[in-house]
């Protein structure tokens, strides 16, 4: 289908309808495969990155497609009552890296990380949870202006250069034929087919995994080498197809104590639940304006403020669940609501019948495996592509603020570089912290380092959580000079968000 035959602003079916059930099943397909894409590359970040083994990526990546598909029905069916379907958040990933740090320096594996942040996301899913139900998601509205959560968003993305080109510099050929293909998919072949329009990210996985699958099978890229003792003799090449952990995993995850708690009993802690409100934040101020926005593809007009207080509340209740059941917290995918106003198909039973969807595919053990076998230069690249698209919609929050004030350039830089720099200055005191202190001048021992040493291990830690975790910091800055400083809701943004959010496509 040309971009020229797609109908604009024509609804084919609306909230309410119910299409053919084998209308609707292909309907719903479309819908899991948009979401794919973003939906698997954050546990292919996270795992390697607790150096999980495998299987446990395979067991994480179904674990995901599990929390998502319960989180969608929960948001169609007695949320929001819309057409959204719900996927792994992004706002997370920074806090989640600090918690694995954390974790890690403590002497923790996989297991214990999960755990971690099974305890956070849920702890912080009661605060979405009462944000919601009680109605108080217009009063944090007002706090969280767009001058505030645009650099939020934008630090999402940029704290997260580290893991694109380094990964993708593994295999630049393979890494970078990937960002080629999903530039070429995306911005050129989707003006002229509906097809590459609905699944640019999809299509570059599929053709770059076969082409690694290939050559791997004709031993240009080698596995990795075993000795007789179980270690690691030689590492494979980087983009070599790993499906070690496809014939170990079950067929169907059918044993509850595999699919609840599957990494352990989540423990608790407060700098962690510190560390992921900033999360929270974005997340929920997103989810309003899509709410909005998919209201409005769907037909239904203006979403009423009980509405948005039941998404919101059933947004919290499917964060967690994800903690319940292994997963990452979730949130509303906007990539999904575009496919609502592409294709004009606004029925909440479709989105319904994706999420059950998604449920069977999560406890389909196989498929976790199949997924975790994607070689990492792919998913560097399609890091590339996805994290720097992050940064840029905290651009677009920006922009609907007054960016001719100098009071809001002034909150959004500064609060903006402090959430770059502190953390940098708090990994320097860590640092610091490792010299020998009589080899350190008592005058040029850090001034943070000397006071957390006066403060009690509980406050400790929670200064830590903030200072490390940049979104945090700015959240923190920006609110408070946001709110303290003089201006106006015009000029703060805050008159013309919400018609914005309404007019988003």
């Amino acid at each position: 289908m040309s971009e020229s035959s797609i109908p604009s602003n024509t609804v084919v079916y609306g909230l309410d309808d119910r299409p053919s059930f084998p209308r609707a099943s292909v309907l719903a397909l479309q819908h899991v495969l948009t979401m794919f894409g973003a939906t698997v590359s954050v546990p292919l970040l996270f795992g390697p990155a607790m150096d999980m083994s495998q299987e446990q990526i395979g067991v994480l990546i179904s674990s995901v497609m599990l929390c998502s598909g319960l989180a969608t029905l929960i948001q169609t069916t007695f949320g929001s009552r819309l057409p959204i379907v719900q996927g792994v958040s992004f706002s997370f990933i920074a806090a989640f890296f600090f918690i694995i740090a954390a974790v890690r320096d403590a002497g923790g594996g996989p297991e214990e990380m999960m755990q971690a942040i099974a305890g956070a996301v849920m702890a912080g899913a009661l605060f979405e949870i009462i944000v919601g139900f009680t109605g108080l998601m217009g009063q944090v509205r007002n706090i969280l202006s767009p001058v505030v959560i645009g650099p939020v968003i934008m630090l999402i993305g940029l704290a997260l250069f580290q893991h694109g080109a380094p990964k993708a510099g593994t295999d630049w050929i393979i890494s970078g034929s990937t960002i080629g293909l999903v530039v070429l998919f995306s911005f050129v072949l989707a003006r002229r087919h509906g097809f590459f329009r609905l699944f640019p990210i999809l299509s570059a996985i599929v053709i770059m995994v076969l082409v690694c699958y290939g050559l791997s099978a004709a031993g240009v890229y080698h596995a990795p080498d075993y000795a007789e003792d179980g270690s690691l003799y030689q590492p494979g090449s980087p983009s070599f197809v790993d499906l070690s952990g496809l014939e170990s995993a079950v067929w169907i995850r059918a044993n509850p104590r595999d699919v609840v708690f599957p990494w352990g009993w989540p423990f608790f802690n407060l700098g962690f639940f510190v560390a992921v409100l900033a999360g929270y934040m974005a997340s929920m101020i997103e989810s309003v304006g899509d709410y909005h926005a998919c209201s409005h593809m769907a037909g239904g007009g203006d979403p009423s403020s009980s509405q948005i207080s039941r998404g919101i509340g059933c947004e919290g209740v499917g964060c967690f669940l994800t903690g319940v059941f292994g997963g990452f917290s979730s949130t509303s995918y906007s990539e999904n609501i575009g496919l609502v106003g592409l294709t004009g198909v606004g029925s909440r039973y479709v989105v319904q019948i994706g999420g059950v969807m998604l449920v069977i595919v999560g406890l389909f053990g196989k498929f976790g495996a199949l997924a975790a076998g994607i070689p990492g230069p792919v998913v560097g690249g399609l890091y590339c592509v996805l994290f720097g698209m992050i940064s840029a919609v905290g651009v677009q929050q920006l922009a609907k603020c007054d960016l001719n004030s100098n009071r809001n350039l002034f909150i959004a830089g500064f609060s903006l570089f402090m959430g770059l720099s502190v953390p940098a200055y708090f990994a320097s005191v860590a640092g610091a912290e490792t010299i020998d202190p009589g080899e350190t001048l008592a005058m040029y021992r850090p001034t943070v380092e000397v006071l957390l040493e006066n403060l009690p291990s509980s406050a400790s830690g929670i200064v830590k959580s903030i200072g490390k975790t940049g979104m945090a910091v700015a959240a923190i800055l920006g609110i408070l000079l946001d709110n303290l400083l003089p201006g106006t809701a015009k000029e703060r943004g805050l008159v013309t968000s919400k018609r914005a959010a309404e007019n988003h496509s």
